[in-house]
């Protein structure tokens, strides 16, 4: 029985109605649970239009195969029509690029007949991403920032703020050392590794305490700046 699911529908190109109809059903359906797979996984707010794009994919592709079935001239047209269309999204989330191709992956399946591993293959995929989001997996464990300090030029920055660091567990790295002010001051840029909890604020505050309250700028992240 298994392997009829599998095999049967493979072995018959012939497009009938009744086929096609069954193929969008199919992977419209997967695209569903392919997408409300992506929002339960998704730890960022998803985009709704994103969500409707992955339902539709696979039935999209489904047709494009249909559509060709094994006319190589038909390919070519197709390629040809296909190669007009630009698109002018910025690149995304990698995760967001992996459910792209996953729902291209089962609308090629859907579209040539492969039901049975359509199903299997969209099954076992979203199971998976669902285990390895409950599991954190690749989870970052600290917080890391771009740090930039100013201090006066009377000030030793070696083991100025290496008290502060200490205290408050802060991994750091002094990247950069550079004069502003005509040398009288200086500027430091630190990359910097914060626990979870660590308080943004009393950190800020008690190295200001050691920088005579000069300027402290803490980025969200180390690309945030060129330094």
């Amino acid at each position: 029985m298994l392997d009829t699911l599998f095999a049967a529908a493979t072995t018959d190109n012939t497009l009938t109605f009744t086929h096609a109809i069954l193929t969008i059903v199919v992977s419209f359906l997967l695209g569903g649970v392919i997408s409300l797979t992506y929002m339960k996984t998704s730890k960022q707010a998803h985009s709704q239009n994103f969500a409707l794009t992955m339902i539709l994919i696979p039935s999209i592709i489904a047709i494009i195969i249909l559509l060709i079935g094994n006319n190589v001239a038909r390919a070519f047209s197709l390629a040809g029509a296909f190669s007009i269309i630009r698109f002018r999204s910025a690149p995304g989330d990698p995760k967001d690029i992996a459910y792209v191709l996953f729902t291209m992956a089962t609308g090629l399946a859907c579209g040539v007949g492969m039901f049975g591993y359509a199903v299997l293959f969209t099954l076992i995929l979203c199971v998976l991403m669902i285990v390895l989001h409950k599991i954190k997996f690749g989870e970052k464990r600290s917080d890391q920032k771009l740090l930039k300090i100013t201090v006066p030029e009377d000030l030793g920055y070696e083991e100025a703020f290496k008290e502060v660091f200490q205290q408050f567990n802060v991994g750091h790295e002094l990247k950069k050392v550079k004069t502003t002010e005509l040398g009288s001051l200086f500027e430091l840029v630190y990359t910097v590794t914060l626990v979870p909890g660590t308080s943004q604020k009393e950190l800020i505050d008690a190295l200001r305490c050691r920088n005579g309250n000069l300027n402290i700028t803490l980025s969200m992240s180390p690309e945030a700046s060129d330094y």
